[in-house]
């Protein structure tokens, strides 16, 4: 089984660069580490960068996660071949890239570009964002799914993530304490549906929220709280037609052996208590 510590980072292809850093930095309050010809590094916790977007096609997404050390990584990319899936292994001059000592990538059931790195890098206890948006960490993503039931198959039995809970045919999945750090949204192809990143209160997603209308940023979904998470949330839409999320408050399942997925119907109220509709997020709903 292929043991993942965490989600490191997303790698974001874009036309406009200049677009990107703008709406990373004035309005969803992540701080630049680098910039290049070609490449433009965020972060929004202690690592060296949890986003980074890259001049090109907007349907080039990448998702990493890390893993303990080489060994797991060799055994990943053998399980992984085993399996038919065509594995890469990382160079040297990706590796600097990505700001990690090595890395593979394939793709997972449903086309989405996965990589497993090995020892990010981390540059200090803290972000200092351009603007304050209380920001705590980099959390979790939505991946696209052409069929969730496999693809949870993937990640649960190839892969150690455990299903915390689901609503309709998503699986929430986590791969450590937090509620969940992957969420399986079906979709007609690969990619990545939602970037969350947590922020320290519920005061602060309100607050984001007016700054976010001020801003007319569309927002997709919410204010809200999730029933499954326990999480206040809002949803808004960033360069590219990209998602991202700010949430607090999300639980955490510390008890393996006792917890039990609960199935919630697919409706509005399985995805919101408070009320707010998905506005197209998740389609159906």
């Amino acid at each position: 089984m292929i043991r993942l510590d965490d989600i490191t980072y997303i790698r974001l292809g874009t036309p406009d660069l200049a677009l990107a850093e703008d709406f990373a930095t004035r309005v969803l309050g992540l701080e630049v580490t680098e910039r290049t010809a070609k490449s433009l590094y965020l972060r929004s916790d202690a690592r060296a960068h949890t986003l980074c977007y890259v001049a090109g096609d907007p349907a080039d997404q990448t998702a990493a996660f890390e893993v303990a050390d080489a060994a797991e990584l060799e055994a990943a990319a053998a399980s992984l071949e085993a399996l038919g899936h065509r594995v890469s292994a990382g160079t040297a001059g990706g590796a600097a890239e990505r700001k990690v000592k090595d890395f593979i990538a394939f793709d997972d059931p449903s086309g989405n570009r996965i990589e497993l790195v090995l020892k990010p890098e981390y540059r200090g206890p803290r972000y200092v964002g351009a603007r304050d948006a209380a920001i705590t960490g980099f959390n979790h993503i939505g991946l696209n799914s052409t069929d969730p039931v496999r693809d949870e198959i993937f990640w649960t039995r190839v892969c150690n993530a455990r299903v915390s809970d689901r609503i309709g045919d998503i699986p929430l999945m986590r791969i450590n304490a937090i509620h969940h750090t992957l969420a399986l949204v079906r979709a007609a192809g690969p990619g990545i549906q939602h970037i969350n990143h947590q922020v320290a209160e519920r005061g602060d997603v309100l607050r984001n929220y007016h700054l976010l209308r001020r801003n007319n940023v569309p927002i997709v979904f919410g204010p809200g709280r999730h029933p499954t998470s326990g999480a206040n949330f809002i949803y808004f839409r960033g360069p590219d037609g990209m998602v991202f999320e700010y949430s607090c408050g999300v639980d955490e399942i510390k008890d393996e052996a006792s917890h039990r997925p609960r199935s919630f119907s697919f409706e509005p109220a399985s995805l919101c208590m408070w009320g707010a509709r998905p506005g197209g997020l998740i389609k159906g709903a």
